[in-house]
């Protein structure tokens, strides 16, 4: 198996990428959506799903250390550079797996254009509003100190603690420009489209939802809810993981996204005639 941390342009704009080759680079491409905490390298849940090809797992435009363009602000913006993305690369029948923030990425990449699709993953993805006005669907992170935030999204709020203060200065400025730019792109509306809920219908691509159970940034209601939205969608819930069942429990995580993908397709409906 291959493993490089590369850089790539896109229209103009240089991110950086896990590229982790399944039988030297070749292989279903699987294209890994990060959340809002961004992606290590290491992660175990990478080369988890490298066992059923080559993982591709960009750092979204502001993060890490990709560049943010000026007049991305937004993130059905992100979208369409994803999809540049994918047109550059010549990806076909691309396994697309997003978690939190990049379940909503998904989503809306879906929604536009599907072509170069053959399946989609969203994991305790945000996105849409469920509830009414009055309702909150999903916590005010920002309200939070980390200690909170760790309580709320994860199984095992151990799991989150990181001594920001004593970090490396490469991780320590890749966590602050995680934040900065979920900020920047998700702050207004909060979290969501006010558009997509009305477009996944669009979706036809075969959809999962995997649900981290613990988590209480999001409620499983809300998950549900989001999940019903797309026609032929399935939810299936992760235990002992709450926002980020890829990093909490990453061998169950690939193992049910790699089973999904393998899955022979859903028989189309038959027509009837009078």
């Amino acid at each position: 198996m291959l493993d490089a941390i590369t850089s790539m342009v896109v229209n103009g704009v240089t991110i950086e990428a896990i590229d982790k080759g399944h039988d030297g680079g070749t292989g279903r491409p699987i294209l890994f959506l990060h959340p809002g905490i961004g992606i290590d390298a290491a992660a175990p849940v990478l080369a988890a799903l490298a066992k059923g090809g080559r993982v591709i797992a960009p750092s979204h435009p502001g993060f890490g250390t990709s560049q943010l363009p000026q007049g991305m602000t937004s993130i059905d913006d992100v979208s369409y550079f994803y999809l540049d993305l994918l047109d550059q690369l010549d990806l076909r029948d691309v396994l697309v797996v997003g978690v939190g923030l990049g379940g909503w990425i998904a989503a809306e990449i879906a929604t536009k254009n599907s072509t170069r699709l053959s399946r989609l993953v969203m994991a305790n993805a945000v996105g849409v509003k469920i509830g009414d006005r009055e309702t909150r669907d999903i916590v005010d992170i920002w309200a939070l100190m980390p200690e909170e935030f760790d309580q709320l999204a994860w199984f095992d709020p151990k799991a989150g603690a990181r001594d920001y203060k004593n970090l490396p200065e490469a991780e320590s400025l890749s966590a602050a420009r995680n934040r900065e730019a979920t900020a920047r792109l998700c702050w207004s509306p909060y979290m969501h489209n006010p558009k997509l809920k009305n477009r996944l219908h669009r979706i036809k691509a075969p959809t999962l939802f995997l649900w981290g159970m613990a988590d209480r940034i999001l409620s499983e209601t809300y998950g549900r809810a989001y999940c019903g939205l797309i026609a032929g969608a399935r939810f299936e819930p992760i235990e002992k993981a709450g926002h980020f069942p890829h990093l909490e429990q990453p061998e169950e995580f690939a193992r049910k996204v790699l089973a999904f993908a393998d899955a022979a397709a859903p028989a189309a409906p038959r027509i009837r005639r009078a």
